[in-house]
């Protein structure tokens, strides 16, 4: 199965994390198939930055996002839907 979810980087005790497509079955940090954003928490309301066009794509072919990512582009909608 393909996971949308995160990788973490940064240092220690600042976390940055990539958005990307894997499989399930690889390692947090390993192999993935395509990164189609990043998201940084330590912003103010962190910053999320994602190709639509491409989440899209990938929950169009089966992929599913995490919990987290789930959260976090929903809390983005809700926040550009305000603004506009």
């Amino acid at each position: 199965m393909v996971t949308i979810r995160l990788t973490r980087g940064g240092t220690k005790k600042v976390p940055f994390y990539r958005i990307v497509v894997a499989n399930s079955r690889a390692k947090r940090n390993g192999r993935f198939l395509e990164a189609i954003g990043t998201w940084d928490p330590s912003d103010a309301g962190g910053k999320l930055e994602i190709d639509q066009a491409r989440f899209e794509h990938w929950v169009k072919l089966g992929a599913q996002p995490s919990d987290v990512v789930g959260q976090i582009t929903k809390r983005a909608a809700k926040a550009a839907a305000k603004t506009a």
